[in-house]
């Protein structure tokens, strides 16, 4: 079980691993051994999140997102696989916690009648100065 919060985990049998050649550091260790990581989550066919946070969540992944509705999260930063299969695992929690923040509702608010009166003034004043910059015709 993959814990997210202490209310929601993800099974591991959600999620599969393939496992890349990762190019960066690693020396010859890079060309003959897959250290890179590839986590792929089906957001679309999960049961453990509500339809809600499926949406939330597929707008924050943009283009992590495949079209059939997989995660898709490449780990190459660190030379060992341990290290790479973690760091998708913590990458994948972080986007989920995002998905899972409610964002607040907008209200709408009006500019008070002390600010109307203000911006029309500096509006007024601005005009003025510029007007003043006028050739004079004599």
């Amino acid at each position: 079980m993959l814990q997210v919060t202490p209310t929601l985990s993800i099974p591991c049998s959600e999620l599969t691993f393939n496992f890349v050649r990762a190019s960066g550091p690693g020396g010859q260790n890079v060309n003959k051994v897959a250290t890179g990581v590839q986590l792929r989550f089906n957001v679309r066919a999960t049961h453990s999140l509500g339809e809600e946070i499926k949406g939330r969540l597929e707008k924050l992944a943009g283009n992590k997102m495949t079209l059939d509705g997989e995660l898709v999260i490449e780990a190459k930063r660190y030379r060992s696989q341990e290290q790479n299969k973690i760091d998708a695992k913590q990458r994948l929690v972080s986007i989920l916690r995002k998905a899972l923040d409610k964002p607040k509702r907008r209200r709408p608010t009006y500019p008070t009648a002390v600010s109307r009166v203000r911006r029309i003034e500096a509006k007024r004043r601005r005009g003025k100065t510029k007007s003043s910059r006028k050739l004079v015709d004599e």
